[in-house]
């Protein structure tokens, strides 16, 4: 029923091309889609892997209107694609968008009676003049075997929506492969303080996969500078290059500072290798296994800071993290609390101060992960597992 989508795991911003800039400009196709946050005019050398290159089936506005409008929900046709705006009463909106499954807004109600966005999510002219999207809240996974099984979750279809404007709103959205063996459902609550993102597996086929992937969310901030990450010291975590799907937002040059990525971490051209060259460079040494030593022991810690402080730029992924913490931006005088279920990892990435205060780099990326360890999901079994945005801002 879906396509599986070549483009999931392709690095979106990093590349050997050069990188310019026009002078920035809104996209005012999109009024649907998100607040008015960074527009900008971008022309790159590389296909870009967003909402407009990927190849969706049409979506039959008729029909969403007419089986599931009411409970909160309404539809809007954005050229291809579909917005489908769920609000409660009390104010709070999230936007979710067809067929991607990306949820690229989630104003929350604030202690000051007004509404706040929490995500970061951008809009962009691609090289060809269509739009490309990123930010927001994304699903990055994919299921593997060896016996050739490789499948990832890119083209979902609305299968249910349940709730009130009153209490709580859930989209309910469904994918399955094209043999019919697995079959993934993907929950988008909104409830009064909490925006929930929850993702069932189903395996019917006869033989077990490994699943590997994240629920990755942009998270707006004023500046880096005036963010903190409270809760996870004591917490194991491995420095890694940044994890890399369709809506991805990284800075050019990210991490090239320290040490220069090699190309098979620029340009991956599988699954596994995107995981495999972790803490690779190209540098060449006469004594690689003291190198890989030496990397090893770089990567490796334990965080000794319970309010970290994420000015600097890093890219990190906790293995034994608590299953709720709190991102604190003293700029904008607001908080989310993270909380995950299922998934066993943190994948945390601040983009650095150097960056412009309020603009396309002001965010804290942070997913519920399975990337260093991968999920085992057994024949004729089901894994769950679902990453929460709490608002305590009421």
């Amino acid at each position: 029923m879906a396509a599986t989508n070549t483009y999931l795991f392709s690095p979106n911003i990093i590349s050997d091309s050069p990188i310019s800039r026009s002078p920035s400009k809104s996209i005012s196709i999109f009024p649907h889609l998100c607040s008015p946050l960074h527009y900008r005019s971008l022309t790159r050398n590389i296909p870009l892997p967003g909402v407009a290159s990927i190849t969706y089936p049409p979506i039959d506005m008729e029909y969403l209107e007419s089986e599931f409008s009411g409970h909160g929900v309404t539809f809007t046709g954005v050229n291809d694609s579909c917005v489908v705006r769920m609000e409660l009463e009390n104010g709070s909106i999230a936007k979710l968008m067809l067929p991607s499954g990306l949820i690229t807004s989630y104003k929350a109600q604030m202690w000051h009676g007004g509404t706040m966005e929490l995500l970061h999510t951008t809009v962009s002219e691609g090289q060809n003049g269509s739009p490309v999207i990123e930010g927001g809240v994304s699903l990055a996974c994919k299921c593997e075997n060896d016996e050739g099984l490789s499948w990832s979750p890119s083209s979902w279809a609305l299968h249910e929506v349940k709730g009130d404007p009153q209490g709580s709103i859930q989209v309910e959205l469904i994918c399955r492969s094209s043999d019919g063996k697995i079959e993934a459902r993907y929950m988008v609550t909104l409830q009064q303080d909490l925006l929930t993102s929850e993702i069932k597996i189903f395996n019917l086929g006869m033989a077990s996969f490994r699943m590997m992937g994240s629920v990755l969310s942009h998270l707006t901030v004023s500046t880096p500078e005036a963010s903190y990450a409270v809760g996870l010291e004591g917490s194991d975590f491995f420095s890694k290059p940044p994890f890399l799907a369709n809506f991805s937002i990284l800075p050019p040059g990210f991490g090239k500072r320290k040490t220069q990525a090699s190309k098979k971490y620029r340009d991956p051209k599988s699954f596994g290798e995107i995981f495999s060259s972790w803490g690779t460079n190209n540098q060449n040494y006469d004594d690689p296994e003291k190198i890989a030593r030496q990397t090893e022991k770089e990567l490796e810690g334990e965080e000794t800071d319970n309010y970290k402080h994420l000015t600097d730029e890093m890219s990190k992924i906790y293995k034994s993290a608590p299953r709720n913490f709190t991102l604190i931006d003293r700029g904008r005088r607001n908080s989310v609390v993270v909380g995950r279920d299922g998934f066993k990892e943190v994948y945390l990435l601040s983009p650095g101060s150097r960056h412009e205060s309020y603009g396309r780099y002001s965010y804290i990326c942070v997913g519920q992960a399975a990337l260093l360890q991968p999920i085992i999901i057994e024949s004729q079994s089901k894994w769950r597992g679902k990453q929460s945005l709490h608002n305590p801002n009421m």
